[in-house]
């Protein structure tokens, strides 16, 4: 079970662990977000999160159609899960964007963990600038605990902003996270702990935990992005 990615649906997945069994979740799920009509919203992801005429398509991702209600109700669901499988103290940072910002720290808290802040990806400034209006160039890093988190655990203090560039070499999926984001990121986690991500995508959490000398388990949906991952962790070994 450890160090191994699972292929199929989240929910069941996280039913299938057992209880008190990881050290901390840090994952990327679908916004659901990128349009703010039913038209819009129901777009491919590509079609969403690229630029037109971008020469380099990425595989589509499902679970990024949902209005704002069923949005909350599955976030609610898996994270209820994840609040089962996790012990106690542990931390969770879960990514979002501006509008769906307030959807995750209410999901996060009606789900049963602890809200403990905001962290801020700063993306850079050339994220499809428009004129007249701010730069839309940060996504978030909503984070909190299972319940108390003593203040003795073996980790130092963290960045709340993190100002990391897509490179493209690093990038294997429509709405990746670079490597090294995830390398500072997952040092919320105490050493040597055991770090999940049941939205693993193209495998960059799992590939920093790898990186950083921890054990980790994943999920994801799709078999395309699933052998992406596979083939990235392969790579280091």
């Amino acid at each position: 079970m450890i160090n191994k990615l699972h292929r199929g649906d989240s929910l069941p997945f996280l039913e299938s662990l057992p209880a008190a069994l990881v050290d901390a979740l840090i994952t990327d799920p679908p916004y659901a977000s990128g349009g703010l009509h039913i038209g819009s919203k129901s777009r491919s992801t590509s079609d969403k999160y690229q630029n037109g005429g971008t020469a380099r398509k990425y595989p589509e991702f499902t679970g990024d159609h949902r209005d704002q209600r069923a949005h909350l109700r599955w976030m609610t669901l898996w994270l209820s899960e994840c609040l089962r499988v996790m012990k106690d103290g542990a931390p969770i940072c879960l990514f979002t964007d501006w509008r769906q910002l307030p959807l995750t720290t209410d999901a996060l808290q009606v789900a049963g963990f602890t809200w403990r802040g905001i962290a801020v990806w700063d993306k850079g400034e050339g994220v499809r600038p428009q004129m007249g209006r701010f730069r839309n160039q940060a996504e978030y890093i909503v984070w909190g605990s299972k319940g108390h988190m003593p203040n003795e655990r073996d980790v130092g203090v963290l960045r709340g902003v993190y100002k990391e560039v897509v490179k493209q070499k690093d990038k294997f999926h429509v709405t990746g996270k670079p490597t090294d984001l995830m390398r500072d990121l997952i040092k919320i986690c105490e050493p040597g702990g055991l770090i999940l991500d049941p939205f693993a995508g193209s495998g960059s959490t799992l590939l920093a935990a790898e990186l950083e000398g921890y054990d980790w388990l994943g999920c994801e949906l799709s078999e395309e992005y699933k052998n992406i991952a596979l083939e990235r962790l392969a790579q280091e070994h």
